[in-house]
């Protein structure tokens, strides 16, 4: 995989046409096509199983104004897509897709003139995302990224949240629980919302960067943000987990993760605290090509399940295709496991049943 890694970057790199072998391998597996229109049948395919849709348009390395235009037009695109559409569950972006890239690194307060305008734009694009999120009656998640750049999108998403979540959650943050500051995080952020009489939306997720970030804690000579061991980092994801679920009034739960261990976790908490399957606040997503048996068979128990369907232009998506490629592989193996686990659950429920019937 490391080596089918570089040869792919390499491509890219001296724009060797690609898509030829791309669009049946990797590409095929892991998006749902280069446009909406490609992903209809992906989506009525998931629908007709009870698993519905997030449209993730995944085009990176955006290195201009007019691109980043150009990208939250399709962000809209995908909202306008999923309005009245009960196939679709949520739209999705990412911030560095709204930004030049060093904004995000840097200060706010240390913003030169230029990067206060450029700055402006970046917060128009994403109000007009959660706006028009608002007016389609939907929800949207704004994902996790680099931990250089997630300041920045924390106090984006707070403010968006603070806006449009007074009633109900709208707009879901991310909250990478491989960070060993993000549980603490997270508490805080419930008494900031409580304070300010708004809804936290929250994705939990384990966390896509380590590598990259402990390189670069190494390189520059600071701590890692990084927690010790994966150990920790499971122990702190399901204790985010309780945590969403005690305050499950103040806080609306999105679980993404392809561990079968926490999903188990989150079906045998919700059932602890009388929560139904169906509740409209908790859902559950994996990415299309990974972890099908998690998927299907919340969805056969009642979940409000959905997967992520990236779609893009191929050689825009290989950034996102190496990841996931890679992700995959790493998950490779668990499927028996999560089988079984699962078979354990609904065993469990079922014996539950019987004995309240009794």
């Amino acid at each position: 995989m490391a080596l089918g890694s570089f040869f792919a970057k390499l491509a890219l790199w001296l724009r060797v046409p690609i898509s030829w072998a791309v669009r049946p391998t990797v590409y095929a597996q892991f998006c749902g096509g280069e446009s909406i229109e490609d992903c209809n049948s992906t989506i009525e395919s998931l629908h007709e199983h009870g698993v519905r849709t997030i449209l993730d348009y995944s085009a990176e390395g955006i290195t201009t104004e007019e691109d980043l235009d150009n990208t939250c037009a399709e962000i809209l695109a995908t909202i306008e897509a999923a309005s009245n559409d009960p196939r679709h569950a949520f739209a999705v972006f990412k911030s560095s897709g709204l930004s030049l890239h060093n904004l995000l690194s840097k200060n706010i307060e240390d913003f030169t003139v230029k990067e206060e305008g450029d700055w402006e734009n970046v917060l128009r694009r994403t109000r007009s995302i959660c706006q028009s999120t608002s007016d389609a009656k939907g929800r949207v998640l704004i994902d996790a990224e680099e931990t250089w750049l997630q300041d920045n999108i924390d106090d984006i998403s707070e403010d968006m949240m603070a806006d449009f979540n007074r009633e109900t959650a709208i707009v879901f943050t991310t909250v990478q629980l491989y960070r060993h500051d993000r549980l603490e995080y997270l508490k805080t952020l419930c008494i900031r919302s409580k304070e300010g009489e708004f809804k936290v939306g929250v994705k939990l997720v384990r966390g896509a960067y380590m590598e990259k970030e402990r390189a670069r804690a190494l390189a520059e000579g600071y701590k890692s943000p990084i927690q010790k061991d994966k150990a920790a980092t499971d122990r702190d994801y399901d204790a985010a987990v309780e945590f969403c679920l005690d305050n499950i009034d103040q806080i609306h739960l999105f679980v993404g993760t392809h561990n079968a261990d926490s999903t188990l976790l989150v079906c045998e908490k919700m059932a602890d605290r009388g929560i139904p399957n169906n509740d409209p606040r908790i859902s559950f997503s994996q990415l299309l090509g990974m972890s099908d048996q998690i998927t299907f068979n919340l969805a056969a128990h009642g979940y409000n399940i959905a997967k992520y369907v990236p779609y893009g232009p191929i050689r825009e998506a290989m950034p996102y295709l190496i990841r996931r490629a890679k992700e995959n592989t790493s998950v490779a193996g668990q499927t028996s496991r999560e089988l079984e686990l699962i078979r354990i659950e609904t065993e469990r429920r079922r014996k539950s049943r019987t004995a309240k019937k009794n």
